[in-house]
């Protein structure tokens, strides 16, 4: 059975529909017209979603996917579909599946052979990323970090190594104390914190980790974070023409922090090399030759 107010006929399945991250006008012309043209539509917080659906006058039937009740109704939802239902899945904000419900009903829509079709739209994770300054060539999504401290400094050395820029979410609450464990376990690097994206307050702080913990520990946050880190590979952009002499004193604090944080010897030495734009042999003689010279 068909709802009202249908602009397209869409074919039985299941519809993946991003949603604004905080401005109602970043959804798209598609995503209107597939609210609007399914039979229902999905929503782990339908108050949130109903806003949304009265700015646009959509009146498609909403109910409540959430982590609590999915796997007890994806089976039913997908017979639904098998039979011709045409259901849209939609995240509080953004993408579905980002850091949301959703993931159990794709793959048993899959699993049935059902049709599913992403509807792309605004996405927390890639604004953040392209406004940060920071390399977008490559890079390692990571959602929201571990409540707990010892479970996030697990994560945070796991991550030591990885050459591309790390994205995280993370809770106002305990960004600075995240923060203060980034800088410590992957050392001086450059981070962007972005907050309340397409808002009214649209903010990015952008600096190095050391820089942006001291400074965030002195400030409180509100809002919803995105945090983009310099992966391992970071090298500034005049890092190849520029290079200046390489300072023991600054290249040995450096080497005991990355060992500190848990990355392996070797490992630390590419990165040092990566970031000075130099070769790992000339990073481990001015580490240990020049060391041994000064004595």
């Amino acid at each position: 059975m068909l709802s009202e107010n249908k602009t397209e006929s869409l074919c039985p399945g299941l519809y993946l529909v991003a949603t604004p991250i905080g401005n109602l006008k970043d959804i798209t012309l598609r995503a209107l017209d597939v609210l609007r043209a399914a039979d229902q539509i999905l929503a782990e917080d339908t108050r949130r979603t109903r806003k949304l659906l009265t700015r646009y006058d959509i009146n498609t039937p909403l109910k409540s996917l959430h982590d609590h009740n999915e796997r007890a109704v994806a089976h039913q939802l997908v017979e639904h579909m098998v039979k011709g239902m045409q259901i849209a899945l939609v995240s509080d904000a953004g993408t579905p599946l980002i850091s949301d419900p959703g993931y159990c009903l794709v793959r048993a829509a899959l699993d049935a052979g059902v049709k599913v079709v992403p509807i792309p739209g605004p996405s927390s994770l890639l604004a953040a990323l392209t406004g940060s300054g920071l390399p977008v060539d490559r890079f390692t999504f990571c959602g929201f970090l571990p409540r707990k401290a010892g479970a996030r400094r697990r994560l945070l050395k796991d991550l030591a190594s990885e050459p591309g820029t790390l994205i995280f979410l993370e809770s106002p609450r305990r960004l600075a104390t995240s923060l203060a464990e980034a800088t410590e376990i992957l050392g001086d690097r450059p981070v962007a914190i972005a907050r309340e994206l397409t808002k009214m307050h649209e903010e990015f702080i952008r600096g190095t980790l050391p820089e942006v913990a001291a400074q965030l520990a002195r400030t409180e946050v509100r809002g919803e974070v995105t945090v983009c880190v310099a992966g391992a590979n970071f090298v500034t952009a005049d890092a190849t023409s520029t290079r200046k002499p390489l300072d023991h004193k600054d290249l040995a604090q450096r080497f005991a922090q990355l060992l500190k944080g848990g990355m392996p010897r070797t490992e630390a030495l590419k990165t040092l090399a990566r970031h000075n734009g130099v070769s790992r042999r000339e990073i481990y003689k001015a580490l240990f030759v020049e060391e041994e010279e000064i004595r």
